[in-house]
């Protein structure tokens, strides 16, 4: 019950959906009874029995608040109908009032029903919204150990579940126990020797109900699990479908998806059964009670050994027909809550996940960056695998500094580290002379520009992907961040402009646009400190020139951290760490480095230089 109660706080204020949806209820229920209250002196007239009847009262009753009062009430205004205007004005009059009791249950349903749909969008909104805060907020070292799919199962179909689950529990805790109880108030009212025999049902069925709730809340799980494994690799296969038939592999991934959906059938066919199970047993139950109750007050009547009439023992028995209804959906409900506490349980999972990088308590925020970063012995491990060993060196302010060495050996790891992507395992990263974790998150990412070797566009206008984040941004300072990266002349051939919806990732743009306009969102940001990650190695000679000449400009007047996939780019740098296997193996000068004919720069250079000539 504990995830259930945390669950519910997703529908509050939960005050404003319960107060009308149980007053609607309740006058849906009571309005429902009238209708089958009814039945019993439509039926002695339809028998001829009701004008001499001993229920119809000459004098008018005493006011009270009980079901003798409103029963007393309807039999002295029936006998007056039938005394002064004969039964055919008797059955006039009950039919009006069925009508009008049906046409009020069925509003105060429909409205009941309608704060149960607001209740449904108020609690999806708050789920979804703070899943995806919750997920936005995690470190990026999170989504390594975790399938993309799994984490979109839970914002879209767990959260669903939990919504069905909620609303759910509206029903099953307020609406039909209340029918229960006042569908065995009028049959107390009627027979309290009957009633009491009614009454196995309850414990018998809730018994065997709670034990196939257990199973399915098991059930529930395995399959909104094996749900996320289904979405990740539809993700994996629709992001990689070049690849997946450059290779052949299509037969491949088809049968890997087969494998998991067929995975995924056999859970819902396992959890259909048991859900499924619960209704027919609770109405077969409530059948065999029906039955015994017909055997037994039907033979009471018989032998006029019972107080109801042969009309008052029909009647009862369709009243308590109808208790089978409320007792039915209460056993569905269950399901389905249970289903939402699995389901309600992943979420939860993902929202109690601590970010692992935030805001210290004393942290400050910095607004200019006028100094050095500086690495102080610096390593990183991702859990047990070290990537990084005792990193040391500086930039200074306006400096350029270029990492170069093999791939996987550590360079894409420390420039993670600069705007806390990551944080360090041991040693500091000073910024200003003061380590970067005692800044606030946000003022600090503000000092910085990313560029890396995937450009990663957003499906929106090349405006917004430019002005990203920036909402207040106008077009004629993107039009200049766009000239800038040599962008603005290709951005103006597209149909629409600035205006141009670039599709899911860019997809409508080449490799060499797609990264002009990442650097022209740099640009667009102005920020005091550069980070380019290769950001020309994917491109194509002419592509490349171009986008050198772009970053050549964002440079200008700026502190980069350039790591670097063709030497030929950074021979300026200031200072050039070569990194190889986590560690600094030599450092200095395009001019330095080249002169040690044994060092791993030289090596990277004559290999470039034959690959290029």
């Amino acid at each position: 019950m504990k995830t259930y109660f945390r669950l519910i706080r997703f529908a509050s204020p939960f005050g404003r959906f319960i107060a009308p949806y149980f007053i609607y209820s309740i006058l849906s229920t009571i309005f429902s009874l009238v209708n089958l209250t009814l039945i019993i002196p439509l039926l002695d007239i339809l028998f001829g029995s009701a004008v001499a009847k001993e229920g119809v009262t000459a004098t008018a009753p005493t006011f009270s608040f009980s079901i003798d009062y409103l029963k007393d009430a309807f039999y002295y205004f029936f006998g007056k109908i039938i005394t002064e205007y004969g039964e055919q004005q008797a059955l006039f009059f009950i039919c009006i009032i069925i009508i009008s009791s049906v046409f009020l249950a069925n509003l105060f349903k429909y409205l009941a029903r309608r704060i149960m749909e607001y209740l449904r969008a108020h609690s999806i909104r708050n789920i979804r919204r703070d899943l995806f805060n919750a997920v936005s907020r995690l470190h990026i070292g999170y989504f390594s150990d975790k399938r993309k799919g799994d984490v979109l199962s839970r914002i879209t179909t767990d959260a669903y579940e939990v919504e069905v689950s909620i609303t759910n529990s509206l029903s099953a805790f307020f609406h039909d126990p209340f029918n229960i109880i006042a569908y065995f108030a009028i049959l107390f009212s009627l027979s309290a020797e009957l009633t009491f025999f009614t009454l196995i049902i309850i414990p018998l069925s809730g018994g065997l109900i709670s034990l196939i709730a257990k199973r399915l809340k098991k059930d529930a799980f395995n399959l909104q699990h094996s749900l996320g494994v289904l979405i990740s690799i539809l993700d994996e296969t629709l992001g990689g479908l070049r690849v997946v038939k450059a290779f052949n592999a299509l037969p491949y991934v088809q049968q890997k998806f087969a494998k998991e959906n067929d995975n995924y059938a056999r859970t819902v066919r396992k959890m259909a059964n048991r859900r499924e199970m619960a209704s027919p047993l609770s109405e077969v139950m409530g059948v065999m009670v029906v039955a015994g109750i017909l055997f037994y007050g039907g033979n009471l009547v018989f032998q006029n050994q019972s107080e109801l009439t042969a009309s008052e023992f029909v009647g009862y028995i369709i009243i308590f027909s109808q208790v089978l209804r409320p007792a039915k959906a209460i056993s569905g409900s269950i399901s389905n809550i249970q289903r939402g506490i699995a389901a309600g349980e992943r979420i939860l999972e993902m929202l109690d996940v601590q970010p692992g990088i935030g805001n210290k308590k004393d942290a400050v925020k910095i607004a200019a960056f006028k100094e050095a970063i500086t690495f102080k012995n610096v390593s990183f491990a991702y859990e047990e695998e070290s990537v990084l060993k005792e990193i040391s060196f500086e930039l200074k302010q306006g400096e350029t500094v270029a990492l170069v060495g093999p791939s996987g050996g550590g360079k894409s790891t420390i420039s993670d580290l600069i705007p806390r992507f990551y944080d360090v395992s041991a040693g500091e990263i000073l910024l200003e002379g003061k380590n970067i974790q005692d800044y606030e998150l946000d003022s600090l990412r503000k000092l910085m520009g990313i560029v890396t070797q995937e450009s990663f566009l957003f499906n929106d206008s090349i405006f917004n992907n430019i002005a990203f984040g920036q909402p207040e941004a106008n077009l004629e300072e993107v039009i200049k961040a766009a000239r800038v990266a040599n962008a603005h002349e290709f951005i103006m051939e597209t149909k629409n402009g600035y205006e141009t919806v670039i599709g899911d990732r860019g997809v409508k743009l080449s490799g060499g646009q797609r990264q002009r306009i990442s650097i022209a969102r740099a640009i667009f940001k102005n920020p005091p400190i550069l980070i380019l990650d290769e950001a020309t190695s994917a491109l194509d000679t002419e592509s490349e020139k171009l986008v050198q000449e772009a970053l050549n400009n964002l440079m200008k007047n700026r502190t980069s951290l350039v790591i670097a996939h063709r030497l030929s780019t950074i021979q300026n740098a200031d200072n050039i760490p070569v990194i190889d296997k986590g560690s600094i193996v030599e450092s200095g000068t395009h001019a330095t480095l080249v002169e040690n004919k044994e060092g791993l720069y030289y090596k990277l250079q004559s290999m470039q230089a034959i690959t290029t000539s």
